[in-house]
């Protein structure tokens, strides 16, 4: 049997400079170095829980709803919210702040990411169950089960009357 494990044991947080060579011709962070930047601490907050290595599954809506500028400071913070039998839901927060123009720190993308955990061999192996410890913990684990029968639904891998939580949550007859 897998150990349970708290999701802070997962939490991954990097920060990075936008530099010129991140952003496109308006000075803006691209949106591909983005996702790069939330691919890679997603990834290593997985690997960190599953103590093995990962492939990413999916990834959930990511919105680009405020641009952000050379010079700007990202900081990206991941944390594993739930496993299953094999993968994993991984949130993704993204943080901006531009200190020589004074804006101040505020959260500008997030999105969930699911990991597989692999073997050597490329095949899919079990991964420790979550134990949520603070509400926080216990409001993302709960979500976590509708946003994956969404995922799952979506993605054309279960009809659904196979997403009874989502239905549930939908209030679907």
């Amino acid at each position: 049997m897998l150990n349970q494990k708290n999701p802070k044991d997962s939490l991954v947080v990097q920060s990075n400079l936008v530099l010129p060579n991140d952003t496109n011709m308006l000075n803006n962070l691209m949106g591909g170095r983005l996702l790069h930047q939330m691919d890679i601490v997603a990834a290593i907050s997985a690997q960190r829980h599953s103590q093995n290595a990962v492939v990413t599954a999916s990834v959930d809506h990511v919105s680009f709803s405020h641009g952000i500028s050379l010079g700007s400071i990202i900081t990206v913070k991941a944390w594993v919210t739930r496993s299953f039998n094999t993968s994993m839901e991984v949130k993704v927060e993204v943080f901006t702040e531009n200190i020589p123009d004074n804006q101040k720190l505020f959260k500008s993308n997030e999105a969930y990411f699911t990991f597989v955990g692999v073997d050597k061999q490329l095949k899919p192996i079990k991964v420790p169950s979550i134990l949520p410890v603070t509400l926080e913990d216990e409001l993302l684990f709960e979500g976590a089960l509708r946003r994956r029968q969404f995922r799952l639904l979506v993605a054309g891998k279960i009809e659904p009357n196979e997403a009874p939580e989502l239905r549930s949550f939908l209030d679907l007859k």
